[in-house]
């Protein structure tokens, strides 16, 4: 296991993992979330071979639609 950081809070994942596989791993749909490595925007193509290490400092945010008309809120987590 490493630690990292994920959206402000200490974390325990498993060593070798990449983006794709974190997400899975944390059950978010990938087609609905975007991340930050830190501080930096992660290109979705790169999500499958981007390795977590370390200490790095990951923002997920999850898009979720509703409401009428407007655009989509947006929640962190």
């Amino acid at each position: 296991m490493i630690q990292i950081y994920l959206n402000g809070e200490l974390r325990e994942v498993p060593k070798n993992m990449t983006l794709a596989s974190l997400l899975e791993w944390l059950k978010l749909p990938a087609d609905r979330v975007a991340v930050e490595r830190n501080r930096q925007v992660t290109p979705r193509s790169t999500w499958p071979t981007t390795t977590i290490l370390p200490n790095d400092q990951l923002e997920v945010v999850h898009f979720v639609g509703g409401g009428t008309g407007g655009s989509p809120p947006l929640a962190i987590g």
